[in-house]
């Protein structure tokens, strides 16, 4: 028996209402929409394929909602339709919309040439001067042209690598085009998503997804890639057995493009500038509604500071922000109650389909309704578990504070006033901390909440911590870490955690779990939890400069500034708030060989154990500036 025959007769069996609610809605999608395939014609010659769905409807006229992807648009056959009634987006299809699914240019079935992150041209001349932006743009005017009883209005969402397009869509200028919804928007591989952050390599994402991702594709196809043959499914053991970027390479091989070009551009080139889309975001036209997660582990850092960049360049853009408590894509799931063993109280998911979403896309796309009342910033506030919808991001009441490394462990809001204050460890490339406690194959997505009691136990691992809250602290805003260190070596990473350590007889009340959540109620242990609510790394040489990166100079007290994702979380009263510090994060991240070199090149042998030392004395604070709320 097939995997899918088997999956298709547990569901009917142990959920008979619901496999009858499926079987319904999929019956619905059939009889009110047909499917045809297309090639679009782009001004340069090629032809990008497209799946469009059309409602059978035809007493009025119907506005166009796209995805533009390089994960493909199959199902491919008109008799073959996507699972929409799986999900949300049956109610954009009972609406009546027009549903669009192109293939990117040189993926799966459309022609031409593939480019990851393709650079924004802002000046376009002739026919060949493509983009992202201008196949978009070509992409919707052939729709509005020629699709039938079409209203005339489009717009555009995606998430992850679709989100890229959807901001790039933002970017075409078609006056049809009036709303657009990037949705963790892949928008620095450099700086902070996916594959780097400020410089550190994000090995295991980035060896997974271009091993079956990063295949060559010379003709349109409908095959999927194969996926690379890992000898086990322990990823630590793998990564570190492995050993160094060059051996990593080998096993990759020399057909991925953009495997090779991460290895030619290490440091912060015009080759990344040219990639990083928040410069271009002027004058930006359509409604703008910019959504993530908060516990989002591949593109927090995009949907934040793709606001972010459109409010200070783009001031008179209709520009809004959503972001939840969410790993990478949850918004769009069944179930937003929890994440891991950190519950919310509600279905967040569902919450913001229902309020924020459609009403955006119907008001702007159908002209249904009164304006939408979504704020500025909706946010999801962690630990209170409260949406706050505020007029400004951050809030205006927020007052950046640093807390202070303490000698013997302490955390608090005062300066340290001794003098000579240490704490130190032994960094070991051999023995790496890992970033989550259990054995896995794929990354995961609850590490970003995961209980990191099991780092703390480690001797290369500092934890400082304070005593419990008199009151609660609430945090709105990036965070800062500033720290003053030295090494033996030359070169070393710095991974600050952001930590809310609950009470020791801490709960979920079982009443509340089992109205909210879809799982069975868990017997994890929650007294004593410490839970990440935010953890972000530095590659110590580009703390003054990520073009051109600089060696520790050995012992020597070096202060290491970096910036961190925005957080939302309230420590509540009776909890504890924790930072730990350490060198490694392993294989989240490729292990620094603390000697200064160019990483991606090195050899086994010049990984080497380092003495790591972080100074909290008078002279020498180290610090995490939090955003607090006052």
């Amino acid at each position: 028996m097939s995997r899918q025959l088997w999956l298709a007769l547990a569901i009917l069996l142990l959920f008979p209402a619901f496999a009858k609610a499926i079987n319904e809605d999929s019956l619905w999608v059939y009889e009110h929409y047909t499917k045809k395939e297309v090639y679009i014609p782009m001004r340069d010659g090629k032809r990008l394929f497209a799946s469009v769905y059309l409602p059978k409807d035809n007493s009025e006229k119907h506005p166009v909602l796209m995805t533009r992807t390089p994960y493909s648009c199959a199902p491919y056959g008109e008799d073959k339709f996507r699972p929409f009634w799986k999900s949300y987006v049956l109610q954009y299809m009972k609406e009546g919309y027009i549903f669009v699914i192109e293939d990117v240019r040189g993926r799966w079935m459309s022609e031409g040439t593939f480019m990851d992150v393709r650079p924004f041209n802002p000046n376009k001349k002739g026919k060949n001067d493509i983009d992202e932006a201008s196949d978009t743009y070509d992409t919707i005017d052939w729709l509005v042209k020629n699709l039938a009883n079409n209203n005339g209005k489009v717009g555009v969402f995606g998430i992850s690598y679709p989100g890229f397009y959807s901001t790039m869509a933002a970017l075409s200028g078609h006056p049809a085009l009036k709303a657009v919804s990037p949705q963790a928007p892949v928008t620095d591989w450099f700086q902070g998503d996916d594959f780097h952050h400020n410089g550190a390599f994000f090995v295991m994402d980035g060896f997974s997804f271009y091993t079956s991702f990063g295949k060559p594709r010379p003709q349109p196809t409908t095959v999927e890639p194969t996926d690379f043959d890992y000898y086990t499914h322990d990823n630590y053991k793998f990564y570190l057995e492995t050993g160094s970027l060059k051996n990593l390479a080998r096993l990759m091989g020399d057909s991925i493009a953009f495997w090779k070009d991460l290895y030619a551009h290490p440091n912060l080139d015009e080759w990344w500038k040219a990639r990083n889309i928040r410069t271009h975001l002027k004058n930006v036209q359509p409604a703008m509604l910019e959504v993530g997660g908060v516990f989002d582990a591949e593109d927090c850092f995009g949907a934040w500071n793709t606001y972010k960049a459109i409010e200070k360049q783009s001031t008179g853009t209709n520009n809004r922000i959503v972001m939840g408590p969410w790993y990478h894509g949850q918004w769009a799931s069944k179930d937003g109650t929890h994440l891991g063993n950190v519950q919310f109280d509600s279905n967040t998911a569902e919450w913001y389909q229902q309020n924020v979403e459609i009403p955006f896309f119907n008001y702007y796309l159908k002209n249904k309704g009164a304006e939408p009342k979504i704020a500025e910033a909706t946010i999801f506030f962690t630990g209170e578990n409260q949406w706050k919808q505020l007029p400004q991001w951050p809030p205006a009441g927020m007052q950046a504070q640093p807390i202070f490394l303490q000698a013997n462990g302490r955390l608090a809001f005062t300066k340290p006033a001794s003098a000579n204050s240490f704490s130190e460890y032994v960094s070991d490339p051999a023995k790496p901390v890992p970033y989550t406690e259990d054995v896995h194959f794929s990354r995961t997505i609850n590490y970003m909440t995961d209980d990191q009691r099991f780092a703390a136990r480690r001797p290369d691992v500092l934890v400082f911590e304070t005593d419990s809250l008199t009151e609660d602290v609430t945090l709105a805003g990036p965070l800062q870490a500033d720290l003053v260190v030295s090494t033996t070596g030359t070169d070393a990473d710095f991974v600050v955690k952001l930590i809310d350590v609950f009470p020791d007889d801490f709960k979920y009340e079982e009443s509340a779990a089992s109205e909210h959540r879809r799982v069975p109620s868990s017997t994890y242990p929650m007294g004593g939890y410490q839970m990440l609510v935010r953890g972000e790394i530095m590659r110590g040489k580009f703390r003054n400069s990520f073009e051109k990166p600089e060696p520790f100079e050995p012992g020597k007290p070096t202060p290491v500034k970096f910036s961190m994702p925005d957080v939302a979380h309230t420590f509540k009263k009776g909890h504890k708030i924790m930072v730990q510090v350490q060198s490694s994060w392993f294989p989240l991240v490729d292990r620094n060989p603390q000697k200064f070199t160019n990483i991606y090149t090195c050899d086994d042998k010049d990984f080497q154990k380092a003495t790591i030392r972080i100074y909290h004395d008078a002279e020498h604070a180290s610090s995490v500036q939090l955003p607090v709320v006052k």
